[in-house]
């Protein structure tokens, strides 16, 4: 198993006064050929939205858009029809395919922060879709939830809302844990690639990274130790075994991803 670090500091990050942002791939205005898309993955951008503004409507095609809610709430607005506020816990995809336009606001008097993940399906064409999953602190505390899978795995259930995975047209999974003090978890790879992030919960950070700070390490790879904000690409084998292990002294949320 091999492991590439993708320091929080290193990534691309703007401050709009309104928005507040960092991308681990290159997005917008932000370019480096060596960090454009891994697999199917294409965007992680960790985004802090100031109450009373957002994104106004745009259009996307082509494109698996998720969003992961960390605090605050975010609403949602599209052309399918779709009105939602999310909050912490929430995981809004939508399948863009032939084309959707949408508004993400913040809603209330607390800004929000979310990452919003974009993968490439697997088809193109596909019909536009809209799916919403919860998953609350207690399902992650210390375990990993699984709260993306690819449309046909078993489990996962193609309607609008309901329990277990968000469907996704591209070959990914993505899990995402609350990991306690001095506790470890263990995840074996169905593919040959993986991503792993640290969710900055401390507090907007453009430095070098601090807070909440984890260990990863396989059969005969790392250790990489990781702070809020940082990240690592995964290189193993199907079937091999990542640990990742709380080193640090609060929790930290983190996301994993496994995929193509």
């Amino acid at each position: 198993m091999k492991f590439v670090a993708r320091p929080s500091s290193e990534r691309g990050n703007a401050d709009h006064g309104w928005l507040k942002t960092f991308h681990t791939f290159s997005f917008a205005s932000y370019y480096d050929a060596q960090h454009d898309h891994y697999g199917c993955l294409r965007v992680i951008n960790e985004d802090r939205v100031e109450p009373k503004t957002g994104f106004g409507t745009h259009a996307h095609r082509e494109f698996e858009i998720f969003s992961y809610i960390v605090s605050g709430e975010l609403e949602h607005r599209d052309s399918m029809g779709n009105v939602e506020v999310m909050k912490r816990g929430d995981l809004q995809m939508t399948s863009a395919g032939t084309g959707i336009r949408h508004s993400e606001h913040t809603h209330g008097a607390t800004q929000v922060h979310f990452l919003q993940i974009w993968s490439v399906p697997s088809t193109r064409g596909l019909s536009p879709q809209y799916f919403t999953r919860h998953f609350d602190d207690d399902e992650k505390r210390d375990r990993w939830a699984h709260v993306v899978a690819p449309v046909d795995a078993e489990g996962v259930v193609e309607k609008r809302e309901a329990p277990g995975p968000a469907p996704v047209h591209s070959p990914l999974d993505l899990y995402a844990t609350l990991l306690s003090q001095g506790k470890k978890l263990s995840h074996v790879f169905g593919r040959q690639k993986g991503y792993i992030h640290v969710v900055q919960t401390s507090g907007y950070n453009t430095k070098e990274a601090s807070g909440a700070h984890v260990r990863v390490s396989g059969t005969d790879g790392g250790p990489v130790d990781l702070k809020e904000g940082d990240g690592a690409y995964i290189l193993a084998a199907p079937g091999e075994e990542l640990v990742v292990e709380n080193v640090g002294d609060r929790v930290a949320e983190i996301l994993l991803f496994d995929l193509e």
